[in-house]
């Protein structure tokens, strides 16, 4: 069995929980919304990303008889929850914001509605899902807002905080705008582009780069994408002018060269340089290496003479904010409102719906907050997808979840789109949700 699929990836105070609510006889309908408390100390919005993943773990949720076998031997459950586990499926309803919509703190993006011990089960995957992938996702969206248009490739798998991390940070990124990935598996998976060169190994390889040069093009006749700065990288350059007869002779034509270090813009302009003179002219420069949203943003408004990146390691990890404040909280149980009042860790009570508005010129203009029975003429950003555990429709594929994301990207105000931290967002919260939570601390 896939481990990421099983119903035991979870802690174990799900578990514990869960029994207890079942020799309470505490099965009534639960309300959990997720969303985040605020937002990154470098972000101004987040694209939520992951709902596709969250819908198949539940739809596909049990425990295995094997599972099922190891829990009992752990002698930590009772048999009233083996009972439980042996026929378990979600059997809840979901409502959540599309994939690649922008939202902002104390708006939930997604609401499961289910019997109280399966929807306290599926908390921490379904937090692991969201969290990850609306991380990056928010992460890479930065760098495609300054990219100026130009094509940005997944290069992060090998950095990546293990293998789900590397594909689901390709889907991430490419739902954000980026042109594709080299992870290959993510091409099979999600129908991502791929891209990919040559490393410096196959460089090293040879005894002379020239060598290297040639045998990779005959290998890849149309992907002639030659890594140059192994040793001297305007010496090489000359050295794929110099090949360009020979290779052409052969009907193979150099489609770009990759840089990979040192000062990018000025190894750009001296390399454009020396194509230029050499009859290469349509060849492309990708660059790579450590880059992230602001080196990009340095590239771009210097005019570097590049026309793609690469970003890995910054993006697949979100190494700026490698974590987000997201929380799954109960809202309602059994048609009773509940809030916490933690310290710091308020919660708005009861089922939400968040509502949209926007400028005249189709910018996002200001958010509401309010409960799912106050009606208002905006967008509701929170839409049915799975009722009584079955999906309502299947999920949109990658490239229209993509669309809405430039979309969303497309409708930020000036002041949200900067690397800068702009003035917040305007979210406001509805006098019929603060009326609520009036009432639910009277009660309390």
């Amino acid at each position: 069995m896939n481990p990421s699929a099983s119903a035991l990836l979870t802690d174990l105070y799900e578990l514990t929980m869960a029994q207890a609510y079942l020799e309470q006889e505490m099965t009534g309908p639960a309300v959990f919304e997720l969303f985040v408390r605020k937002l990154p100390a470098n972000r101004n919005f987040l694209v939520a990303a992951g709902l596709e993943q969250v819908l198949n773990y539940l739809a596909q949720l049990q425990v295995t008889q094997e599972e099922l076998a190891w829990l009992d031997q752990s002698r930590r459950f009772s048999s009233g929850l083996l009972h439980y586990l042996e026929t378990l499926r979600f059997t809840g309803d979901v409502e959540a914001m599309a994939e690649g919509t922008i939202f902002f703190p104390h708006e939930p993006i997604l609401r499961i509605i289910a019997p109280l011990p399966q929807a306290q089960l599926v908390e921490s995957r379904v937090m692991n899902l969201l969290n990850f992938q609306t991380m990056v996702a928010s992460k890479a969206a930065r760098s495609v807002l300054v990219a100026g248009g130009k094509p940005l490739i997944d290069f992060g798998l090998r950095r990546a905080h293990g293998a789900e991390a590397g594909l689901l940070a390709a889907r991430a990124s490419y739902l954000s705008g980026f042109a594709g990935t080299a992870t290959v598996l993510a091409g099979r998976m999600y129908g991502i582009p791929l891209y990919g060169t040559m490393a410096h190994s196959f460089v090293q390889a040879h005894e002379e780069e020239s060598l290297s040069f040639e045998h990779f093009a005959q290998a890849q006749p149309d992907n002639v994408i030659l890594l140059i700065d192994t040793y001297d990288t305007e010496a090489a350059a000359r050295k794929v002018v110099a090949l360009v007869p020979e290779l052409r002779a052969k009907g193979i034509s150099v489609k770009g060269v990759r840089l990979d270090s040192g000062d990018l813009a000025d190894h750009a302009r001296k390399v454009r340089r020396i194509l230029d003179e050499g009859g290469l002219s349509h060849a492309q420069i990708l660059a790579s290496g450590n880059l992230d949203e602001h080196r990009l943003r340095d590239l771009v408004q210097n005019d570097a003479p590049i026309d793609s990146f690469a970003v890995g390691t910054a993006m697949t990890t979100s190494s700026d904010a490698p974590s987000l404040d997201c929380a799954y909280k109960l809202q309602e149980y059994a048609g009773r409102p509940t809030r916490k009042r933690s310290e710091g860790k308020v919660t708005w009570p009861g089922r939400k719906q968040v509502y949209r508005y926007y400028t005249q010129d189709g910018q996002l203009n200001h958010d509401i907050v309010t409960t799912d029975r106050d009606h208002r003429p905006g967008e509701p950003l929170l839409q049915p997808v799975m009722r009584e555990g079955r999906l309502l429709e299947l999920s949109p594929d990658l490239g229209k979840v993509r669309r809405h994301a430039a979309t969303q990207l497309g409708q930020l105000p000036e002041s949200l789109r900067t690397l800068e931290i702009g003035p917040a967002y305007d979210v406001r919260i509805s006098p019929d949700l603060q009326n609520l939570a009036q009432a639910v601390d009277r009660s309390l």
